[in-house]
């Protein structure tokens, strides 16, 4: 019943994501106008391989290249071909890359501000909340001065599907077994596992396989279902959650301040025209992944489902307690950290009623 109602549910998300936008079908590129323009070429960091995840981008890509006659060249390194996971806003700054995927997990220290975002058990049941609670987040001045403060701007939001964790070894089958596990949580939920007497580390997602398969860690967290199939953790892994929907972590696409005031107006309004049409491919390719995996993964792992009334409790622990660690922690550096955390709550709220969908992944 587990893998019918994913489906399903995977399906709901496309459907109420492209309502969010005002769409009802991804807009044909051949059909919208021909933008003119000089011949320029940004260089996009990201890392790992083509995956869901990056789906938006290769839409972004794709229609750029199109829309200017192969003026502009939206190009894309995989594989961190020019800058390291966690040194992608560092290039930035320096503009030795023109964008790049930003996770602000990777270094908190960085950009406290936005670490709102990455709380454990925050109330974003799906997608259309998800992206308007990151939507109001990412555009508050005190978040944007963050990123300002490293020469960057946020070009366009990036949608991460609820975390659960994979591991190998005996499956655990309560929260409490999770007690000693070495676990790759990232953000608020390395503060979460704490709470159940977990070991968090963070570990970059291009480094989780051989963490997984030489046993470094016990567990991995990430996106469910598509980042533990496009990091192939599923080959060596004995089992996976599928209920804790633990939060998430925020990976906007930033932009080299520099490059995109070199841009010509008309080119910058092509790439704003496109990004919210591009989180609906990415949300598609979620969908995707979800029905493959789910079809699959039953066949050579343990599904794990924890007891809700195990999950009310954890959640209790590690969710509003976590948040108002983080806000008495940070509060000196960034006073807004209450408000930003009000924030949060107050949009999601917002969305949850015009957006009443179950939770979807």
């Amino acid at each position: 019943m587990r893998k019918t109602i994913k489906i399903l549910t995977a399906t709901t998300v496309a459907f109420s994501f492209a309502s969010l936008i005002g769409v009802s079908a991804p807009i044909r590129s051949a059909e919208a106008q021909m933008v003119e323009g000089p011949e320029v070429t940004w260089r996009v960091s990201l890392w790992g391989k083509r995956r869901a995840f990056t789906e938006s981008l290769e839409y972004i890509t794709k229609t750029v290249k199109e829309r200017t006659g192969g003026k502009f060249n939206f190009k894309l390194y995989y594989g961190e071909q020019l800058s390291k996971s966690k040194e992608n806003l560092d290039a930035i700054s320096v503009g030795a890359v023109d964008a790049a995927l930003v996770c602000q997990s990777y270094h908190p220290a960085k950009l406290p501000a936005a670490n709102v975002l990455d709380m454990p058990f925050l109330p974003i049941t799906n997608f259309d909340v998800q992206y308007a609670v990151s939507n109001k987040i990412f555009s508050h001045p005190v978040v944007l001065k963050d990123f300002g403060k490293w020469n960057a701007i946020i070009f366009a939001i990036n949608i991460l599907p609820q975390y659960e964790y994979m591991g190998k070894g005996k499956p655990p089958a309560s929260v409490s077994d999770f007690k000693g596990l070495r676990l790759r949580a990232l953000g608020g939920m390395g503060r979460s596992a704490k709470k159940i007497g977990a070991v968090p580390t963070t570990v970059p997602a291009s480094e989780t396989y051989t963490a997984l398969q030489r046993g470094t860690v016990d567990a991995i967290g990430f996106p469910f279902t598509y980042a533990f199939s496009a990091y192939k953790l599923d080959e060596v892994a004995d089992w996976y959650t599928t209920n804790m929907s633990l939060g998430t972590v925020n990976c906007p696409v930033v932009a080299n301040k520099g490059s995109w005031d070199k841009l010509p107006k008309q080119y910058q309004d092509l790439l704003n025209s496109l990004k919210q049409n591009a989180v609906e491919f990415q949300a598609a390719a979620y969908q995707k992944k979800d029905i493959e995996n789910l079809k699959s993964w039953p066949k050579k792992m343990k599904a794990i489902t924890i007891p809700e009334d195990q999950m009310a409790e954890f959640r209790k622990k590690a969710g509003q307690p976590v948040w108002d660690e983080w806000v008495k922690e940070v509060t000196p550096k960034i006073p807004e950290a209450r408000e930003l955390l009000d924030l949060v709550l107050k949009t999601a709220a917002e969305a949850r009623k015009m957006y009443p969908t179950t939770r979807t992944y």
